[in-house]
């Protein structure tokens, strides 16, 4: 997978992102600093994109 690429997140965690960049945006951040912000968190909650098998975290 390239840098920057968001094919391995599911639906739910694309959704995630979208809300937490508009609610940075509305705090009056960059497009890209909320962007990162956003990706930053999703990844911070969830570990990364879609895992399964023995490298699953547990809940």
């Amino acid at each position: 997978m390239s840098r920057g690429d968001k094919a391995s997140y599911t639906d739910k965690q694309k959704r995630q992102a979208e809300h937490v960049e508009s609610s940075e945006r509305d705090k009056g951040r960059s497009k890209e600093d909320a962007e990162r912000i956003a990706w930053a968190t999703v990844n911070k909650q969830d570990g990364g994109g879609k895992q399964s098998g023995p490298g699953r975290k547990d809940s």
